[in-house]
């Protein structure tokens, strides 16, 4: 039979494979075979430091502890239910997390915020947790007889190499250091589980001689990265198949569940169980009425990367915001991105995102079109004004990408009497109206839309009168 296998964050040279991020949300159920590599830098590509450490902010800190958690459910409901899953032993990577607690202390502008944080590691998602130090080296062998991994360390063992040394209860050792004999692989055993989770000295199929570039810029494994990943897959397809013969176990029968077999010990326990599953769920239901709650609140952040209609979503919401009366308008054949107006003003705005280029002059020829429809139904007595509300760049950071409109689309503005948003800017001003009802402000930004002509430079948005200086600390394990 073919084994069905996935690869969690560990893109392997091998196409018959399934590879997901480690931000996804699969199932392991759905498979023989899963394969971890747990490196969780792409949680931490922009933070601050504390006490040496990546330090996450709050919204990373969720994001990155719901995804290991669920692994962690993942990789102990398939060890259950009889798969074998394999985790690379990569580097220990340790960083700060908020608890979610905030304390406050001081007045004015003494004020501090302190924020409540713990460490966390990559390593979390093994359930029932391991002990782990960083090394590195590549002296190593096979621990005591008859050990599962002899047929794999044969194949393999040469492009191997141990970045953690590993401790702890229920850690079975399979490879250790020829000096020391410390722990570089091992395998855990679950109790009720009829799977196991193996734990593998790493190996880099990043390294150099594994890759070479082809026309357009893609990347393609070479043949001797082909052959390493073939011998891999064939080599942890041979060790589940050993792993699998020695643990068939009789399924229970139906009858055996029935009540007068039931050990009043059992019975207790079962009762335990429920209460704590619905306990689950009353706290499953609280997170995701609450994650519905994030996605609405945070909706305008698509103005930072988005384009098309939850650009255009994300923009209708920021100019209501802003204090406009907003609608799409559709009518024949006519559709426009937005009509927004207020006691100042009425005007028609398009919106247009860009991955990796600057705003052209084809939305404002659109746009123009859009306005002389407008102005020709009866009840329209003056003609609109136009605003083009650009996302350009989408993919980078705010402050690296160039100019978001082309010199044509600033001149034709200029001659069209159109306003340029940037939509970086817009979620600047929306971000602080957003959390404080300051009408004086909304109106000066509403105004800098209505007169400008070419591209809109919003008033700045106003300090805090009572700056806050936010400050960390640490919340011991409980």
């Amino acid at each position: 039979m073919t084994k069905k296998i996935i690869t969690i964050g560990a893109s392997l040279p091998y196409d018959e494979i399934e590879f997901v991020p480690l931000y996804s949300q699969n199932s392991l159920l759905d498979y023989d075979i899963s394969v971890f590599s747990p490196d969780i830098s792409l949680f931490i590509s922009y933070h601050q430091d504390y006490l040496g450490k990546p330090c996450l902010n709050d919204t990373d800190s969720f994001r990155l502890k719901e995804h290991i958690s669920h692994w962690r459910r993942e990789i102990l409901e398939a060890v259950r239910a009889g798969k074998t899953v394999f985790i690379f032993l990569t580097e220990l990577q340790e960083i700060y997390v908020a608890t979610g607690e905030k304390s406050f202390s001081g007045t004015g502008r003494n004020r501090q915020t302190t924020r409540h944080v713990t460490i966390y590691s990559n390593y979390e998602l093994i359930p029932g947790g391991i002990d782990v130090v960083n090394s590195k080296g590549t002296s190593m062998k096979l621990y005591g007889s008859d050990n599962p991994l002899s047929a794999y360390w044969a194949d393999l063992e040469s492009v191997s190499e141990f970045r953690v040394f590993i401790s702890g209860e229920g850690v079975r050792p399979l490879v250790v250091t020829k000096a020391g004999d410390k722990t570089v692989s091992a395998y855990l055993k679950y109790k009720d589980a009829h799977g196991t989770l193996i734990l593998l000295p790493y190996i880099n199929f990043n390294r150099e001689g594994f890759t070479r570039m082809k026309r357009a810029g893609n990347e393609y494994w070479t043949d001797k990265a082909n052959a390493i990943g073939k011998n891999f897959i064939s080599a942890i397809v041979g060790l589940d198949n050993t792993l699998r013969e020695g643990r068939e176990i009789t399924p229970p029968p139906y009858w055996v569940t029935q009540d007068r077999f039931a050990l009043d010990s059992e019975q207790n326990i079962s009762n335990k169980l429920l209460a704590l599953e619905n306990k689950f769920d009353t706290i499953q239901k609280e997170k995701e009425n609450l994650q519905q709650a994030l996605s609405i609140e945070t909706e305008i952040k698509a103005l930072l990367y988005e384009k098309g209609a939850p650009l255009e979503a994300a923009i209708l919401k920021s100019l209501k915001i802003l204090g406009f009366k907003c609608s799409r308008y559709h009518e024949g054949d006519s559709e426009f991105d937005v009509v927004f107006e207020s006691s100042e003003g009425r005007l028609i705005g398009e919106a247009e995102g860009k991955d990796n280029k600057a705003i052209n002059i084809d939305k404002l020829r659109q746009l123009e079109m859009n306005i002389h429809e407008d102005y020709s139904r009866e009840e329209v007595t003056d003609i609109s004004k136009g605003v083009l509300i650009g996302n350009a760049f989408r993919f980078l950071p705010p402050d690296e990408r160039n100019d978001f409109f082309t010199d044509k689309c600033k001149t034709s503005a200029k001659r069209s009497n159109t306003a340029l948003i940037k939509s970086t800017d817009l979620f600047l001003v929306v971000k602080y109206l957003s959390s404080k009802s300051d009408k004086a402000f909304a109106k000066r930004c509403r105004n800098a839309i209505l007169k400008t002509v070419g591209l809109v430079t919003f008033p700045p948005v106003p300090q805090a009168e009572t700056p806050t200086q936010q400050q960390y600390v640490l919340k011991p394990d409980k």
